[in-house]
């Protein structure tokens, strides 16, 4: 039994029928309007053929990492280095010609992925950073450093894409507040505290990894967090524009994106992870709250005030 806090999503496939039969497949070729806002069921190897060609303007990838992993069932095993890089060339190659000539890039991967992910971009792709993001969550090791951090690389189509720096600014804390003429200088006095509004660097220590008593979070072993998806869809396509996943997991490129008002299209092979995806976006008609965002404010870990957290 779990405790009536457990938020967490893990109906079966059978539980969740109703949702999974709102997902739908694209064995022969689709149209941009029978792509958009689906949760697509399938091998993303046989599904991404069938897409239509530049209809994406942003791609957010979270492909398995090079690890042994079961995903609810379905195991990926770890392959040499060699073999990762060319299922890595493999997928790109397939999810390159659903992009817009504009379009940008984001790519998730752990360290050790990482030095295979960031080459192979750099072949097709214009690498404009590599964001690492903190994870408070992570196993400790005998004989080696924890693992607290992953990788995001960045990368666009061509010279021109989206980037929409104001969207994503993050609230700051103001610890020694300094003052011109007895007035606060690039920050503001609130009743919550003092804050500044600063760019936003490639390295991201604001981020909660969703646990048991959060709406969002799910059974998934590898779910990444809403925040984090909203800053790469806020940050690179605008209002109304196409979010593409290719490995939807759980669901949060598509859950973000239509939070945002964004259109989105994602492929997952996991019935249950498929099931777990729907669920999220039907809560999220109702429910467009985005855990550390709130007012157009990205705010640091644990700093929002409880009535916008």
């Amino acid at each position: 039994m779990k405790s009536p806090r457990n938020k967490t999503i893990d109906l079966t496939a059978e539980e969740g029928a109703e949702y999974l039969a709102r997902c739908v497949r694209a064995d022969t070729p689709v149209t941009p309007a029978q792509a958009a806002n689906r949760v697509i069921l399938g091998d993303t190897f046989r599904v991404m053929p069938n897409l239509p060609r530049a209809f994406a303007d942003l791609m957010i990838a979270d492909p398995p990492y090079n690890l042994d992993k079961d995903f609810s069932g379905r195991k990926f095993t770890k392959m040499t280095d060699e073999e990762y890089l060319v299922y890595t060339e493999a997928w790109l190659s397939q999810a390159l010609p659903l992009l817009k000539p504009e379009a940008s890039v984001y790519v998730c991967c752990d360290w050790r992925s990482s030095m295979i992910v960031g080459p192979v971009l750099e072949k097709h792709l214009r690498v404009r950073n590599r964001i690492t993001w903190q994870r408070e969550k992570g196993r400790g090791a005998a004989g080696n450093w924890k693992n607290g951090m992953e990788d995001i690389w960045f990368a666009t189509n061509s010279s021109r894409y989206i980037f929409n720096l104001d969207a994503v600014k993050i609230r700051r804390k103001v610890v020694a507040p300094y003052r011109a003429g007895g007035k606060p200088k690039d920050w503001e006095q609130t009743k919550e505290g003092n804050f500044r509004i600063t760019c936003p660097s490639n390295f991201w220590d604001d981020i909660s990894v969703p646990y048991w008593s959060m709406a969002e979070n799910t059974a998934h072993p590898t779910q990444k967090p809403e925040k984090l998806v909203a800053k790469l869809i806020l940050a690179s396509s605008n209002p109304g524009g196409m979010v593409f996943d290719p490995f939807l997991g759980s669901g949060t490129t598509a859950v973000t994106a239509k939070k945002l008002g964004r259109c989105f299209c994602g492929v997952e092979i996991n019935e249950r992870c498929c099931v777990w995806a729907q669920k999220r976006l039907e809560m999220a008609e109702t429910d467009k709250a985005i855990q550390g965002y709130a007012d157009g404010v990205f705010w640091e870990r644990n700093s929002a005030p409880r009535r916008q957290a």
